[in-house]
Parts: C-alpha cells; sequence; structure tokens
C-alpha cells in the first residue's frame, strides 16, 4: 500500500474522500457479511440438490427359492400320555388285617388267582352264628308245623261232634280260628329261615371276599399294601393292587387344542414319538374324540383317544408322548416357502412409508407397520389371491395366486402363473450401486 504523509494542516473530510476514491478506505465487516451469506445459499442449494435430484440405489441382491412339487401333509401336534385299555383297580370290601401278599410287581395273573388273604378268625366266627341261626328257624318251623297239625285235628274234631250236637258252633269257631293261626306262625317261621338263610350266605360272601382274587388276565403295575396292614373299607373302597389287563394295546390319550380340535376326525392316522425312544416313530390311529372340554389356566383342549399297537411291549403306561395327527393330505401340490408370501420389495416399503413426495421426505413419517399378506395358518385353506414376487432377467415381478393347504413352512399354490422351477423371492440383501 502506498504511503502517504498528511499535512499537519490538512482537513480530513476531503483526505477521507479521497481515500474512497482511491479505494483505500478499510471495509472488511461489510465483505465478511457478504462472504457468509453467500455460503449459506450455497449450503441450502446442496441439500434440496441432495433431496431432490435422483441419486444411484443401492441394487437389491434378491435371496430367492425354487418353486417345488411334491406331497403336503398337514399335521397337529398334541402331547398326552399312554394309557393301558383296560386297567382295574382291586381293592376290598372288608375290613381287616392283611394276612399275606401273594403278588409283587410284575406279575402276571390269570382270572381268579388269589392276590392276597385279610385275616378271618372274626369272619368265620360270623358264619357260624349265622348257619346256628339258621337252624334255629328251622326248629321254629318243625315246632310251628306241630303246632297246626295239633289245632287241624282239633277243629276236626269239634266239626264232627258239632254234627252230632256234642260239641258248640262257639267251639267250632275257635278251633278254626287257631288252626288259622298256627299257619299264620308257620309261614312266619317259615320266613324266619329265608331270613336267617340270607344273613349266613351275606356272612358266607363276606369270608370268600376275605381272599381278594384278580377279577382279570393281566399285569401287576402296583401293590399298595404289606402284610400285617390293616385294611378299613367302612367309609370306601381302597385300593390294594392296580392291573392291566393287556398291555399289547394300549391307548394314547392326547388334548388337542380347540382351535386344531374341528380338524381331528376318527379314524384319522398318526405317529408319536416318546422321550425313551427319541429316535423311533410309532404308529396310532384315533378312535375317539371326546366332547367334554378340560379347561386349565384358561386353555380349553379336548381328549383324543388313540389306539396303539404295543405288541414289542417297548411302551410302558404313563409315558408321556408328543403325536403328530395327519388331517390333510395332498399327493402332488406346488410347493412354495411360506416367506416368499410374506416378501415385499424394499422400494414398494419405503414408498409406502414416506410417501414418495419431496416434504415426505424433508419430513419423514414415523415408521409403520407395513401391510404384508400373511400366509395361510398351518391347515387352512388360502382364500382370496395373495402376491408373491418371482425372480425374471434379473429383476422382481409381482404374480397373484391361490393359496390352499400351509403345514406351516410350506404352502400349496392351487392357482396362478407360477410353474415348477420358477425363482421366488423370499428375502433381500443390498448390493453394490
Amino acid at each position: 500500500a502506498a504511503k502517504r504523509t498528511m499535512a499537519p494542516d490538512s482537513d480530513p473530510t476531503t483526505d477521507s474522500a479521497a481515500l474512497d476514491a482511491l479505494g483505500l478506505t478499510d471495509s472488511r465487516p461489510s465483505r465478511r457479511r457478504r462472504l457468509l451469506l453467500t455460503m449459506v445459499a450455497m449450503a441450502i442449494v446442496g441439500i434440496l440438490a441432495w433431496l431432490v435430484w435422483p441419486r444411484g440405489a443401492a441394487t437389491p441382491a434378491f435371496a430367492t427359492v425354487p418353486v417345488t412339487r411334491g406331497e403336503l401333509q398337514v399335521l397337529v401336534t398334541a402331547t398326552g400320555s399312554l394309557e393301558p385299555v383296560n386297567q382295574v383297580d382291586v381293592g376290598t370290601e372288608v375290613s381287616g388285617t392283611i394276612r399275606t401278599v401273594l403278588v409283587d410287581y410284575n406279575d402276571r395273573v390269570t382270572r381268579g388267582q388269589v392276590l392276597a388273604r385279610i385275616d378271618t378268625d372274626e369272619l368265620q366266627a360270623q358264619v357260624l352264628q349265622g348257619r346256628a341261626n339258621r337252624k334255629a328257624a328251622e326248629a321254629r318251623v318243625a315246632q310251628a308245623r306241630a303246632t297246626v297239625e295239633e289245632s287241624r285235628l282239633k277243629r276236626d274234631r269239634c266239626a264232627t261232634l258239632a254234627e252230632r250236637q256234642m260239641c258248640s258252633w262257639e267251639e267250632l269257631d275257635t278251633d278254626t280260628a287257631t288252626y288259622l293261626r298256627a299257619q299264620a306262625e308257620l309261614a312266619s317261621a317259615r320266613a324266619q329261615v329265608e331270613v336267617a338263610q340270607a344273613a349266613l350266605n351275606a356272612q358266607e360272601t363276606r369270608l370268600e371276599k376275605a381272599e381278594i382274587r384278580s377279577p382279570v388276565d393281566g399285569l401287576v403295575l402296583s401293590r399298595q399294601i404289606e402284610p400285617g396292614q390293616t385294611v378299613a373299607a367302612s367309609l370306601q373302597t381302597p385300593v390294594l393292587f392296580v392291573l392291566a389287563e393287556d398291555l399289547t394295546e394300549m391307548e394314547l390319550h392326547i388334548d388337542v387344542d380347540e382351535a386344531d380340535v374341528g380338524q381331528v376326525r376318527e379314524g384319522q392316522s398318526a405317529t408319536f414319538t416318546v422321550d425313551a425312544y427319541p429316535d423311533r416313530t410309532f404308529p396310532a390311529r384315533i378312535t375317539q374324540v371326546r366332547f367334554a372340554p378340560e379347561a386349565q389356566s384358561g386353555v380349553v383342549t379336548y381328549e383324543t383317544v388313540l389306539e396303539v399297537d404295543n405288541r414289542e411291549l417297548l411302551l410302558r403306561p404313563g409315558m408321556t408322548a408328543t403325536a403328530d395327527v395327519l388331517v390333510a393330505r395332498v399327493p402332488d401340490a406346488l410347493l412354495v416357502p411360506n416367506a416368499a408370501l410374506r416378501f415385499q420389495p424394499p422400494e414398494l416399503a419405503a414408498a409406502a412409508d414416506s410417501g414418495g413426495s419431496f416434504f415426505g421426505r424433508l419430513m419423514p413419517r414415523p415408521p409403520r407397520a407395513s401391510r404384508r399378506s400373511a400366509a395361510p395358518a398351518q391347515g387352512s385353506r388360502g382364500g382370496d389371491g395373495q402376491t408373491l414376487w418371482r425372480l425374471a432377467n434379473g429383476s422382481a415381478e409381482s404374480l397373484t395366486v391361490r393359496t390352499g393347504l400351509s403345514d406351516g413352512v410350506r404352502t400349496e399354490i392351487v392357482d396362478g402363473a407360477l410353474a415348477e422351477g420358477d425363482a421366488v423371492i423370499v428375502g433381500t440383501g443390498q448390493g453394490k450401486p
């Protein structure tokens, strides 16, 4: 900058105008303002260009699964326990002390075999007393019979004498009444014999029941008594033994959920597994679906009975089993994974979320739940058409199909422009721009 020496007597106003004319006046504050405004304007233009100007989007890398054809099985899964077809609880109607126990766990028994005996001293005394009572009643019958015979003879003799006027008619009436009373006493004595005989029969029956016998041919599952134990059968019959009639034929009782019971029918086949043999599957068949509901913790189930062949005697009563009931089967179905029915391209989801407008990009809305068409539930049949996406020539194209049965993983396609081997899209990952 040029230096200039001001004379001591120079005019400041004149000198300032001269300096302005030469461009030597200091204007740094105004320059800073202009520079700042220019930078703000350029930033706004850049942001608007970034929002509006089309940018290179990432090319989606689609994950596809081929459409297959094969068998589709719809299963209903439920849990339950194994039980014998005929399980008998053997008890006693007689109170007393157990004298002997003749069988143990897992013993095979036959019908009528003695399982245990109760002390019979008191019962035998009661039987002897009953027999004595019966003999006393029979003696009273003989006595009444003699009285009847005596009164009959007296009546007949009085009747003969009355014809000769040697016995009054009043005495004849008295003898006749006496004869009739004797006959009634004889009938009463005979009835007392029957009462005594009935009491004796009851006492002998109780004596026979002191020997606890098996009602069926089977196997001893449980023994709940020991010799010397006292049994009281006054209020309810105590259970002494639990017998299974035949373990080669068993039943599986499962609890079917109320949402699935509409698909379960008698005669349907099933398979089940038990923890004792995790690598083996056992066959079964439904024989009964009971109408009585069972509610537990707000869950309603219906007991279903399946027959099980246990000729190998591998299965035991009480085992917990998980059964799969075959409720529907399609031998030759066009199948797609359920993930393909839930897939939606990312650009459509982004457009649905933002609305696709400038203001939507500038002021995005909160995320919304995408309206995807869910796959049909397991065992159900689809109604309206559903949309899935097929990969053709490197791009995704939408197809509307009608679905059928589903096993929870795959769904049957019953109508639509879809063929075996087509690649349906089940997901996507972002590739390079």
